[in-house]
């Protein structure tokens, strides 16, 4: 009788893959022999090569050196670049002004004044319009932007009656307050006149014209001081820009004090044949 076999099956659970499992011990101890290999090979370079210190140092010296080179030359452009920019905004005046052709007495029409009581009877012995000449007694250099005067558009400051009226050519004379008020101060208070005027109306010329000697020195103003306050008076012309005429030397006789005949001693000011020399010395000094 033939026997059966008899066959066994498996259950139907099936065997798993064998997991892996991760070791942190094993990760240190090759990150330390890692670290082991490379350090014996930078210790045996070291020994091998007795400059080998000295060329890592002298090589991070050059990278510094390099980048502040480089920083430096930067810098160097950088204020160049902005010199040029100021030589190239500050236009180039020649001052005083030299003399040119005679011009017609015509020229004076369209030209403004403003001006203190130095040349008042600029507008009826100087040859300009008398509605073009804006002053009176009370104003000066240190006040000049404060003080108002009577004109065409009403009692204002005379900043504001030439940026109303835009003349293509203004004359300034201010100084009557030389030796009462400080020099600092005149020349500041005039100085932001001219410079506001200048940067509103860019393209009207700005004559500013040298104070006249005085005939004789006084306790409280002298030659001197009238040719220190001129001499500013023209290092302000040349750092705004604008033309300075010199109608102190045109008035001058051979001692540096105002020529007798250009002083009038019944109004205590200037003469009639002083306003008509100043008129003939601008006529004589156009740009």
């Amino acid at each position: 009788m033939t026997k059966k076999r008899t066959v066994q099956r498996s259950g139907k659970k099936k065997r798993g893959k064998p997991r892996i499992r991760f070791n942190f011990a094993i990760l240190i101890v090759i990150f330390f022999l890692s670290f082991l290999t490379c350090f014996i090979l930078y210790m045996t370079a070291a020994n091998l090569n007795d400059d080998f210190f000295e060329e890592d140092v002298i090589t991070e010296q050059f990278k510094n050196t390099e980048k502040q080179s480089t920083t430096a030359a930067a810098d160097v452009t950088e204020q160049e670049t902005t010199t040029e920019t100021a030589i190239a905004e500050t236009p180039l005046v020649n001052n005083p002004v030299p003399q040119s052709e005679a011009t017609d007495i015509s020229y004076l029409d369209s030209c403004c004044m403003i001006t203190d009581s130095t040349l008042l009877q600029m507008g009826v012995s100087g040859g300009f319009d008398a509605k073009n000449v804006f002053g009176n007694a009370q104003i000066n250099a240190a006040n000049c932007m404060s003080t108002k005067v009577e004109s065409n558009f009403g009692t204002v400051a005379v900043y504001d009656i030439i940026k109303n009226k835009k003349p293509e050519t203004l004359y300034i004379m201010l100084g009557s307050d030389l030796g009462t008020s400080s020099a600092d101060d005149m020349i500041a208070s005039y100085t932001t006149l001219v410079n506001n005027l200048h940067g509103s109306l860019p393209d009207m010329k700005i004559y500013i014209m040298q104070l006249p000697p005085v005939i004789y020195d006084s306790d409280t103003k002298t030659n001197e001081m009238v040719n220190d306050y001129n001499n500013r008076l023209l290092a302000m012309a040349n750092t705004l820009g604008v033309y300075c005429i010199d109608t102190n030397t045109a008035l001058k006789n051979e001692t540096g004090s105002l020529k007798e005949e250009y002083w009038s001693y019944d109004t205590l000011s200037l003469s009639e044949a002083a306003y008509k020399t100043i008129s003939g010395y601008i006529l004589t000094h156009v740009v």
